[in-house]
This record gives C-alpha cells, sequence and structure tokens, in this order.
C-alpha cells in the first residue's frame, strides 16, 4: 500500500474508535513517506491518547 492508503485507512480506524490500529497505520505511511499528513494526525493521536485517562471517566 501506499503512503496515501495506509493515512487513509488511518484516518478509518481512528472513527471507528479503533486508536491502536489508526496509530500503526499512520506510523506505516510515515515510514514511507516523512512528509506524509499522518505526521500530523499521528502527533494529535498520540496526544488524545497520553489525555485519556480512564480513571477520570469511571471513579
Amino acid at each position: 500500500m501506499s503512503s496515501e492508503e495506509y493515512y487513509h485507512q488511518g484516518n478509518e480506524h481512528r472513527r471507528q474508535g479503533d486508536f491502536p490500529a489508526a496509530m500503526n497505520c499512520y506510523l506505516q505511511a510515515i515510514a514511507l513517506d516523512p512528509n506524509s499528513p499522518a505526521v500530523v494526525a499521528e502527533k494529535m493521536l498520540e496526544d488524545i491518547m497520553n489525555f485519556y485517562c480512564k480513571d477520570i471517566y469511571n471513579p
């Protein structure tokens, strides 16, 4: 698959809430093309995953 295809597949996984699969797709896209828009998407997803804390939402 191309970098763009991995990026779009990552977006689809993200929409479905499958963050680990989305991250893997973004990392594959970045490996193929370091200038891919997946760089920004990966950073945003990483920020979301670092912010998310189950203890806050489910005390």
